[in-house]
C-alpha cells in the first residue's frame, strides 16, 4: 500500500490527497482541452503523466482552467476516506460547470473509480466515465462512447500492463526531477490495504525501458528521477531474449550508470523486502541518494501480525541496525498508523518507542480509516473511538516533530551537496534544493552563476523542524 506523498513531512490525515493541475498546451496544436487533477500517491501521479501522453496522441491538449476543458478527469486515492470525500466534493463541483457547458465529460480513474464504479455513475450521477488503473489505454474509445450518450467503465485489472512503451507527458514538472514507474500491482494483503485489490497483482516492467526513459530524461535536462512502485523492492523482470533476471538492487546500479550527475531515488520499500544487495549498491554509488522510506506502520508485533505485515518489531529494528551499519549516513522516514483496530495503549507506546529507536528523519503519519474491501473490514472490529485515535496520533506527531528537528540540528556546521530544484517560494533571492537525505535546503542565490539542476555545494547554519538554511560554500 505503501503512502508516498510528495514534498511534505509531518502529516496528519487532513493532509492526505494533494492536487495538481497540468502545464497549459498551446491551444493551436490540440483541437479539445483535458484538465487533470492527482490524488493520494506518487503512482497516481506517474499515472496522470501516462494519461496525459494518451490523450495527446487522441489530439487533447492540457489546460489549467477546468471551467475550459472538455475533458475534467480526477486520478483518485481510496486509501483513506478523507480522500474520498474530497473526491467526491471536487467531482460536485465540477457538474456545476458542465450544466453550463453540456458537452464537457467527467472521469474518475485510478482506484476509487475501480471500488465506486456503480455508486458514481448510476446512483450519485457523478461521472461519465470511470476508468481503473490498467485500463487506461482504452480511454479513447471510452471518450468517443462518452460523448455519444453512454456512460462508460472499465476496471479490468490486469496480469501484464506496466505501459513501459508510453512516454509519460511531464505534467506541473519543475524540468529537474521526474517519476520512473518500474512496477505495478502489489501482493502483499496488509489487512488494512486496498491497494491490491484496486491496483491488481505485481508485475514488473521492461528493464531496458526502464534505463532507456531514464536517459532520455537527463537528455533533457532533468537530474533526478524517483523510480516509483507500490514495493519497488520486490521489482524481479526476466529478459526472455537471453533468460538474463533484473533484480531491483541490479536496475538501481543499471540506473546509476546511466550518469553521475542522475540522482535516483526510489519509493516505496517494504521492510521485509530491502536486501543486503539493495543496500550495498546504495553505498556504492554516490548518485544513489542515502535516503529509504521504510513503513512501519505500527511498533506493536501484536498489531503488525494483525495487519499481516510479516515482520515483528525487533525484526523491523534489526532492519534499520542494519541500513545504519551499511549507511551510517543514511535518512529514514516511514508510515504510521494510529488507532488500528484492538490497538491498547501498551501497542501505541510501542509505537512512540520504536520512532524513538529508528529516529525517522520524518514521518506520513495518520489515524486507521477502515476501508471496504479490505481484509481488516472482514475479520476486525474498528474498535477504537475517534478521540483516542486523534489523540494517539497527535502524540505521535509531537514526537516526530520532536526527532525532525533533533536530525536537523545535527546538520548543522555541516556541508551538503544539494541539487537545486528552483527559486524559493518564499523569495526568488533563494534557491531551494534537496540534500542526498531527502532535506530541502534554502540558500542564498548570492551572485554565483548556478541554475536549476546544479549540484551546490552548502554549508548548513540554521534549521527550522522541516528546513534546513544555509550558505553557498565558495570555491
Amino acid at each position: 500500500m505503501e503512502i508516498l506523498e510528495l514534498q511534505s513531512k509531518v502529516h496528519d490525515e487532513s493532509k492526505q490527497g494533494e492536487a495538481y493541475a497540468p502545464f497549459e498546451a498551446d491551444p493551436n496544436l490540440y483541437k479539445k482541452r483535458f484538465y487533470i487533477e492527482s490524488y493520494g500517491c506518487a503512482m497516481n501521479f506517474s499515472d496522470s503523466e501516462i494519461v496525459a501522453s494518451i490523450l495527446h496522441t487522441e489530439g487533447f491538449g492540457a489546460t489549467k482552467n477546468f471551467e475550459e476543458a472538455d475533458l475534467v478527469l480526477l486520478n483518485t486515492c481510496s486509501i483513506r476516506e478523507k480522500a474520498e470525500q474530497t473526491v467526491r466534493k471536487r467531482l460536485t463541483e465540477f457538474r456545476k460547470t458542465k450544466r453550463k457547458k453540456p458537452g464537457m465529460l467527467i472521469g474518475v480513474l485510478g482506484c476509487m473509480a475501480e471500488r465506486l464504479k456503480t455508486k458514481l455513475l448510476e446512483e450519485e450521477k457523478l461521472v461519465d466515465l470511470v476508468v481503473g488503473p490498467d485500463a487506461y489505454r482504452s480511454l479513447p474509445s471510452l471518450i468517443e462512447e462518452a460523448e455519444g450518450g453512454q456512460k462508460m467503465v472499465n476496471v479490468l485489472l490486469s496480469r501484464d500492463e506496466t505501459y513501459a512503451d508510453i512516454s509519460p507527458v511531464r505534467l506541473d514538472s519543475n524540468g529537474i526531477c521526474a517519476f520512473i514507474s518500474i512496477m505495478r500491482g502489489c501482493n502483499n494483503m496488509c489487512s488494512f490495504c486496498v491497494v491490491p485489490f484496486t491496483r491488481g497483482r505485481e508485475r514488473s516492467r521492461d528493464a531496458h525501458s526502464i534505463i532507456a526513459e531514464a536517459k532520455d530524461l537527463f537528455d533533457r535536462g532533468f537530474r533526478e528521477v524517483t523510480l516509483l512502485g507500490q514495493n519497488v523492492d520486490s521489482y524481479y523482470w526476466t529478459d526472455e531474449n537471453n533468460h538474463e533476471t533484473v533484480t531491483f538492487a541490479m536496475l538501481l546500479e543499471r540506473v546509476a550508470l546511466v550518469s553521475p550527475l542522475l540522482r535516483i531515488r526510489f519509493s516505496t520499500s517494504h521492510p521485509k523486502d530491502i536486501t543486503d544487495d539493495v543496500l550495498h549498491t546504495m553505498a556504492k554509488y554516490h548518485n544513489i541518494c542515502k535516503y529509504i522510506h521504510l513503513p512501519v506502520q505500527s511498533g506493536s508485533s501484536r498489531i503488525l501480525q494483525m495487519m499481516n505485515r510479516t515482520y515483528s518489531r525487533e525484526w523491523y529494528m534489526a532492519k534499520v541496525d542494519r541500513i545504519k551499519e551499511i549507511m551510517p549516513d543514511c535518512s529514514i522516514s516511514a508510515d504510521i498508523i494510529a488507532g488500528f483496530c484492538t490497538e491498547t495503549e501498551e501497542d501505541h507506546q510501542d509505537t512512540l518507542s520504536i520512532m524513538e529507536y529508528s529516529k525517522y528523519d520524518y514521518s506520513y503519519m495518520f489515524f486507521y480509516s477502515e476501508r471496504p474491501g479490505t481484509l481488516a473490514e472482514r475479520r476486525y472490529t474498528d474498535d477504537i473511538p475517534e478521540e483516542i485515535k486523534k489523540r494517539r496520533l497527535q502524540e505521535i506527531i509531537d514526537v516526530q516533530s520532536r526527532l525532525s528537528k533533533e536530525s536537523n540540528l545535527l546538520d548543522i556546521g555541516k556541508s551538503f551537496e544539494v541539487l537545486i530544484e528552483g527559486e524559493s517560494k518564499k523569495d526568488e533571492k533563494d534557491w531551494k534544493g534537496r540534500t542526498s537525505q531527502n532535506k530541502v535546503v534554502i540558500f542564498p542565490k548570492e551572485n554565483y552563476a548556478f541554475r536549476a539542476g546544479d549540484y551546490a555545494q552548502v554549508k548548513i547554519d540554521e534549521c527550522t523542524q522541516g528546513t534546513l538554511l544555509g550558505k553557498i560554500i565558495k570555491n
